[in-house]
């Protein structure tokens, strides 16, 4: 007579959003600590100075980490909401990636001695003429004006992502994050132009190659679902 096996306890259903918790946190310190090691060694191997508040270097870490979060709170949307696993599957990719570069970004502020957040206005360390006029051609794109970075998402386009479903819903991510990219890389190439850092020109190329391949298969994905870019 074999012995009654004793049934497994059910997962708690509150175990799904703590371990995301955790990931998250763990992601944001692993980029940090790798963020503070290579900018310490940069340092420590040269006589470069640390960079000082107004820098491209400061401003660029400060911004991107902003611009970086919006996109992570619109592809955790897209992962958790999809139906789609080829826009899960990008979704996953977009937020894995970017909390680590915003890890690394805030690890370097912590370095140099620097808030997380600028408290002028943004894009300021854009300061070349031609800086400007590429901010505000990718601004206007936007509808409405409390978009703060080139690229970015107003709150009204970010309520109408989360009211969507279906393929309405994966359209929309698509559009919202290809023009979200290509703010974004504007921003990458002038910090990439701009820097002597070799930290931050590592970043900077790193943003530029990823996010460029990204933008092609957004292309792609909207392209098979009949819809075009914003």
């Amino acid at each position: 007579m074999t012995e009654p096996t004793e049934e497994a306890p059910a997962r708690p259903s509150w175990s799904r959003p703590v371990v995301i918790g955790a990931t998250v946190v763990a992601v944001l310190l692993l980029g940090a600590v790798i963020g503070m090691f290579l900018t310490q060694r940069a340092l420590d191997s040269s006589e470069q100075a640390t960079p000082a508040a107004g820098s491209v270097e400061v401003g660029f870490a400060q911004d991107m980490s902003v611009h970086h979060l919006q996109a992570v709170t619109m592809a955790n949307w897209a992962r958790d909401h999809s139906t789609d696993q080829e826009i899960r599957q990008l979704a996953f990719d977009i937020q894995s990636t970017q909390l680590e570069q915003v890890g690394r970004m805030k690890g370097w502020l912590m370095l140099w001695g620097q808030p997380e957040q600028t408290t002028g206005a943004y894009m300021s360390w854009m300061s070349q003429p031609d800086a400007h006029h590429m901010a505000g051609m990718s601004m206007s794109s936007t509808s409405s004006g409390d978009a703060p970075m080139p690229g970015m998402a107003t709150n009204a386009e970010l309520a109408k992502l989360r009211s969507l479903s279906g393929k309405d819903l994966d359209v929309y991510f698509l559009q919202l994050m290809l023009r979200h990219h290509q703010g974004g890389t504007e921003m990458a190439q002038y910090a990439h132009d701009h820097t002597s850092v070799a930290a931050v020109k590592t970043l900077t190329q790193s943003i530029l190659d990823s996010q460029g391949a990204e933008m092609v298969l957004m292309k792609q994905l909207l392209a098979a679902r009949g819809a075009q870019p914003l």
